[in-house]
């Protein structure tokens, strides 16, 4: 039975459009590894990175010198995750629709919307808990709302990026908010004074502004970060650590080390640092910082742990991958009578939907296969609220 999809899709077409209207502002600032071609979970995503050069003065010399080999690393990740939504459907349920005035394909067409929108906030949200935990800067006050009194906490992460080397000036850095920051940010008078911000969307249809040269977008998978418990470090190294080391030695405290932790050492309370690599320390451990030190950190220095926040993200755009693909078929296919692929005109995310026929009978699914990782820390930063 083949092409029992066609007709169905103005209905799927429709609700790729009204589900790209969710908020799900962080897979539209990241790169987006999606399209008609399946993956299976466990497939793996290459990555090359490029080394920092070796800068070296100019001698004149008749004979050309050598220059410093770079190694290119890959870095790779596996697609882990995957889900999917099964709409199943009676003869006499598709019978008793058609005799009502809404009929089959719009509610049919209203179930792939919210299917759309499922998966699109699960991988939302699974991103955003990547992003965070991957940043290598964070700033902000752990439970205030970073723009409860103005939006100077825009220009302080465009900062944090800058001071790591990430590109703030071309156009794509976004800032991925979570909804309560986002009201606080449009009750900000002067955004709402057409004459001051420029134009009159914040005011007239509530549309976030670019500010400071970062693209505000919202998002409904921002995170809540619960921290560790530790207390009482002191950085453990006679010699101190140098700018760019990531791998601390800490001694004598106790408790919880957890990824995504916001730390700072006493020499520079300012600076924060998010971990990679926690412990359930003894009181003499090692943590790995997803970004290398700003500035020399002595022996003994202390540490402090930030409490818990709210994980707002600000991020290049090339700074983070996401990846959502067809969940894999045998070869020769399975038993689905059809398949159809349609894609989010605003995410670009490209979903299956897969026609199965039983007895008396039927099942449409969307499967995907998805998984994220930051590739560049220097360029993402924790906005903490």
């Amino acid at each position: 039975m083949a092409n029992t999809l066609t007709g169905l899709i103005p209905d799927l077409q429709k609700a790729a459009q009204q589900v790209g209207r969710e908020r799900i502002g962080l897979i539209t600032s990241t790169q987006l590894n999606t399209g008609s071609e399946a993956v299976a979970v466990g497939d793996t995503v290459t990555s090359f990175n490029a080394p920092q050069p070796v800068e070296e003065s100019i001698t004149p010399s008749m004979t050309i010198p050598e220059g410093t080999d770079q190694v290119i690393e890959p870095d790779n990740f596996t697609v882990n995750q995957s889900t999917s939504v099964k709409i199943p459907w009676r003869g006499e349920e598709v019978r008793s629709l058609n005799n009502t005035s809404y009929g089959f394909t719009s509610v049919y067409g209203n179930q792939i919307l919210q299917a759309m929108r499922k998966i699109s906030n699960t991988i939302e949200a699974y991103a955003c808990g990547i992003a965070y935990k991957g940043a290598g800067a964070a700033f902000g006050t752990p439970g205030t709302n970073p723009f409860a009194t103005n939006f100077d906490s825009v220009a302080e992460v465009r900062q944090r990026l800058a001071d790591r080397g990430a590109p703030v000036e071309d156009g794509f850095v976004s800032l991925v908010i979570g909804g309560l920051a986002g009201t606080k940010l449009r009750n900000q008078a002067q955004l709402q004074k057409a004459n001051e911000a420029g134009g009159d969307d914040m005011l007239r249809r509530g549309t976030l502004l670019d500010l400071q040269g970062l693209m505000l977008k919202e998002s409904a998978g921002i995170q809540t970060h619960t921290a560790g418990t530790g207390a009482l470090y002191d950085s453990d190294l006679v010699a101190g650590y140098d700018i760019g080391d990531k791998t601390i030695h800490v001694d004598t405290g106790t408790g919880t080390l957890l990824v995504g932790d916001a730390i700072t050492f006493s020499s520079d309370t300012t600076t924060k640092y998010v971990v990679g690599t926690g412990f359930a320390g003894d009181g003499d451990s090692d943590l790995v910082l997803n970004s290398g030190l700003l500035g020399a950190v002595a022996d003994n220095e202390d540490m402090a742990i930030s409490s818990a926040y709210t994980a707002n993200i600000a991020l290049h755009f090339n700074a983070m991958e996401i990846v959502v693909r067809p969940y894999a078929k045998p070869q020769g296919g399975d038993a689905a009578v059809d398949e159809l692929f349609v894609t989010d005109p605003v995410t670009g995310i490209t979903y299956m939907i897969s026609d199965y026929r039983g007895y008396k009978k039927a099942m449409f699914e969307i499967a995907v296969v998805y998984d994220a990782k930051v590739w560049n820390s220097d360029a993402v930063c924790i906005l903490q609220g």
